[in-house]
């Protein structure tokens, strides 16, 4: 049986003519964990570049030959893309990389496959559904906790507690877990179509949504990737991974 094939949406180095290394040309990368993490499953990952207006390759050819995407983390949400204006310079978010992975997660949706969002990829998928963002939790929610902690970095954990009722829950079979916490922005108002799953225990910050017209377009707020699975106080993120593509798998073989 052939390797269920999972695209990784990409993180960008937008052109510039000061850098050393390929001046003034568009780099696009991913980090190393994530595909470490898809590799433990035994399926092959693969960066999704952006497509050019004149290529004769389409977004929906790239699709096409994918059984699934995960939605990277990193840089923030544009606020131009949900109808805000930055409140500082440095939230204005990387606008050029929310639209390529807007696009990309509609026509993951247009065929049926499956999408697994990791904080940013949370954030973008709720504002591609019309949702919109905290800027800065500590700035906009003052009575929250912390939730990011650079010298931490993916230290800084926290209880979630999962929606009553929710496939997390059910999942999981508890209320509530530890997880980690590398994030700044956060939901607002959820997109249309959008469910929440799970919420920051202090703070009721939402951490998990999913959509709930499609068998598999689930994202989280925490970095299921960078969980210890040794670590028996954490979340088993495993099972995330696992169902993502077990449903990949069940999409490929049984194709609408």
């Amino acid at each position: 049986m052939a390797l269920l094939r999972i695209g990784f949406s990409a993180c960008f180095f937008h052109a510039d003519p000061k850098r050393a290394l390929f001046k003034g040309k568009t780099l696009i990368y991913m980090e190393e964990s994530i595909a470490h993490w898809l590799f433990t499953e035994k399926a092959l990952g693969f960066l999704i570049p952006t497509v050019h207006p004149s290529s004769t390759i389409s977004l929906k050819d790239l699709v096409a030959d994918l059984d699934g995407i995960i939605l990277q983390g990193g840089s923030d949400v544009s606020p131009d893309n949900y109808g805000e204006t930055p409140l500082k310079p440095e939230w204005s978010g990387d606008y050029v990389r929310d639209k390529y992975e807007i696009a990309l997660v509609k026509e993951c949706i247009r065929q049926h496959k499956p999408v697994l969002g990791i904080c940013r990829g949370a954030q973008l998928l709720n504002v591609a559904f019309g949702g919109s963002l905290y800027q800065d939790i500590a700035t906009q929610v003052p009575t929250a906790r912390v939730h990011r902690n650079w010298e931490v970095y993916d230290q800084l954990f926290h209880e979630v507690t999962f929606a009553k009722g929710s496939l997390l829950e059910n999942r999981f079979k508890k209320s509530s877990a530890k997880v980690n916490s590398i994030h700044h922005q956060g939901i607002k108002q959820l997109g249309k179509g959008l469910i929440a799953e799970a919420f920051s225990k202090e703070d009721n910050i939402i951490e998990a949504i999913r959509l709930e017209t499609e068998p598999f377009v689930y994202a989280f707020q925490w970095h299921p990737e960078f969980h210890n699975p040794n670590d028996p106080t954490l979340l088993d993120c495993r099972l995330i991974l696992q169902d993502f593509l077990k449903q990949a798998k069940l999409q490929r073989d049984n194709p609408c």
